[in-house]
């Protein structure tokens, strides 16, 4: 999807769309007309949060549309309104009572909001007839940052479109493609260590998890920029589909299992993004595609393997995979010694207990860059929450034969312990943070249909645009 389909450049004979907290409607609408007044009132316009209110005009036209802000803290209010809205085309009016925070912001997220609202997975869908209802636009506000807006649309939506496909239809194979084909439209080199090389070529983790499978696993490698430039590297969790092994998962427990790329997808997107603005980063993408598949050869539990950091791993359960390719990747991330190493991954079930799915758990050691991060987050009305790498609970994955065990026989903390697996594999003087995310919208909300989700792709995009201009 193109924000062209939704957000156009211009019409003069736009209707005006008016945005408005509950506390400011009355002051508001006492300056209008006494027809206006009595429609309002008519239909009990409250301007609760998201609420929608078109008043008549001549012709069986609309003269105005009022959206209601609420308490005028969301950005999301206008996320529904490219659907809610009849037919035609909307320009921004009056907009009182957001809160100081969100009121600086309001006219891009409104566009933003708009946009990810109309976002559609179709890729499997016939046409029905005439098709569906053509969405309502909305001109672009004033003095809102066209390129920017567009930039975080196609990030958002670029992860949402491979998550939501199926994983006969997103491989590592089909992941690579579509790697291959964003690095292509910004220049960039993009290289994969396939099957046996990783053996080769030392990453036997990646391979252990991936061997099972009847694609073969890879490590895919995304280099932009000028080496000259501040190093950035994201590494993202590519399981393209997680059976949990020979430790298997039940059927429940299999059926979002297309989503356990949603790392690999989002930072996807963030490259795509700081490629797209031209930030004077040296950028690396390192995605580690496997699927964790059963068959006579795939690793066991109790197996211990070797890895590219040199330590050896027992493992504990063949369903926490995703923190063994992950280690292989971040130990050649942090072999460069970036300047800043961000990973992403739907790791643990034990983050999504602690925090739910809105929220994606947060680790570093590094104060400063939790410190950036969190303002990025808040800048970006991302949400992202901290959680600690507490020490302490590293002797929950000790193990008795080798160094280290991928999942402890605790069921205590396993997103604190699962970050502390991946801990291992970065020298302390790197700059690093963890970020455990869902990937996943489980019901759909105002910006934010149902599937496939980049949750903190704005916050990330946010911390290294700051970063590099600093």
């Amino acid at each position: 999807m193109s924000t062209a389909l939704v957000l156009t450049d211009g019409a003069p004979d736009a209707t005006p769309l008016h945005a408005m907290s509950a506390s400011a409607l009355t002051e508001w609408a006492a300056k209008r007309t006494p027809n206006e007044r009595a429609w309002i009132a008519a239909h009990s316009f409250k301007a609760d949060t998201g609420s929608l209110l078109t008043l008549p005009g001549d012709n069986g036209t609309i003269s105005l549309a009022i959206v209601g802000l609420g308490k005028g803290d969301d950005p999301w209010v206008m996320g529904n309104m490219a659907r809610a809205l009849p037919t035609g085309t909307y320009a921004l009016g009056d907009v009182v009572g957001c809160t100081p925070t969100l009121a600086p912001a309001f006219a891009t997220w409104a566009a933003q909001a708009w946009a990810l609202g109309a976002y559609q997975f179709k890729r499997y869908k016939k046409s029905n007839g005439d098709g569906p209802r053509e969405l309502a636009k909305l001109v672009w506000p004033q003095k809102v940052n066209q390129a920017a807006v567009t930039r975080t649309v196609d990030a958002a939506i670029l992860a949402r479109d491979l998550i939501n496909t199926p994983a006969a239809d997103m491989m590592p194979t089909h992941l690579a493609a579509a790697i291959k084909a964003v690095g292509a439209l910004f220049g960039a080199s993009v290289t994969e260590i396939i099957g046996d090389d990783l053996l080769t070529q030392n990453y036997p983790m990646i391979h252990a998890v991936g061997r099972a499978s009847a694609v073969a696993p890879r490590l895919i490698d995304l280099r932009w920029g000028n080496d000259s430039h501040p190093k950035i590297t994201l590494v993202g969790k590519g399981v393209c589909f997680d059976t949990g092994g020979l430790d298997l998962k039940p059927s429940s427990g299999m059926a979002l299992m297309k989503k356990d790329m949603g790392g690999a997808a989002t930072l996807l997107g963030v490259a795509q993004a700081v490629m797209s603005a031209n930030l004077p980063v040296r950028l690396r993408l390192l995605v580690p595609a496997v699927e964790n598949a059963v068959s006579g050869n795939a690793f066991r539990p109790s197996d211990v393997l070797a890895t590219r950091r040199g330590i050896t791993v027992e493992i504990g359960n063949t369903d926490a995979e995703g923190r063994l390719v992950l280690g292989d990747a971040l130990s050649e991330a942090a072999s460069e010694n970036p300047a800043l190493l961000i990973d992403c991954a739907t790791l643990t079930g034990a983050a999504r207990t602690a925090l739910g799915p809105d929220l994606p758990a947060l680790f570093t050691d590094d104060e400063t860059l939790a410190a950036d991060l969190t303002a990025a987050a808040r800048n970006t009305f991302d949400p992202l929450w901290r959680l600690p790498l507490w020490a302490p609970y590293r002797k929950l994955i000790e193990s008795k034969v080798a160094d280290i065990n991928n999942a402890g026989e605790s069921g205590f903390a396993g997103a604190i312990t699962a970050a502390l697996f991946l801990k291992e594999f970065v020298p302390a003087t790197v700059p690093w943070a963890h970020i455990d995310l869902y990937a996943w919208n489980k019901s759909a909300r105002p910006g934010r249909p149902e599937g496939g989700e980049a949750y903190c792709q704005r916050a990330l995009f946010d911390l290294i645009e700051t970063r590099a201009k600093s």
